[in-house]
């Protein structure tokens, strides 16, 4: 799998972490910086993974922050991006299986480093089930192409 990474100061140690870990599972990582714990501003970062990932230059893209959040909120701007930032395995699982998650978004200072690659590796190895949560998925693009609606 192609994968764009990157991530802010507070996220860069996890985000080395992270891209040897991919390498060595053998997926092909596209690092978009930062490339030091100096201090950015994370929207910079998360818009160039979703864009990537929004035009389709990757399958998906993964972003690490202190806590995932500004970087979530940031991702989900973006037409065509899911961006989830779940805490657990199983919420990582389901953002998958049922939102066709293709942003995943990991905090740094929130989580173990263990802990953290667990949900990586469940996200990256589960697969949308389609059928009823296509439809949503289509209700989500709807909205993305129709807001703000005509009054």
């Amino acid at each position: 799998m192609r994968l764009a990474l990157a991530a802010d100061h507070a996220g860069y140690e996890l985000k080395q972490m992270t891209i040897r870990h991919l390498e060595a599972a053998g997926h092909e990582v596209v690092d978009m910086g930062t490339d030091s714990d100096q201090s950015v501003d994370y929207p910079a970062y998360a818009i160039g993974v979703a864009g990537a990932v929004a035009a389709g230059r990757v399958d998906r893209g993964i972003l690490v922050c202190g806590t995932g959040l500004g970087m979530c909120i940031t991702a989900n701007k973006i037409a065509g991006i899911r961006a989830v930032g779940p805490c657990s395995v199983e919420q990582a699982e389901m953002s998958r299986r049922h939102n066709d998650a293709n942003v995943l978004c990991l905090g740094q200072r929130m989580m173990e480093d263990s802990t953290a690659l667990d949900i990586l590796d469940t996200w990256l190895s589960t697969g949308f089930e389609g059928g009823r949560h296509s439809r949503r998925i289509g209700m989500i693009s709807e909205l993305e192409q129709s807001w703000p609606a005509a009054e």
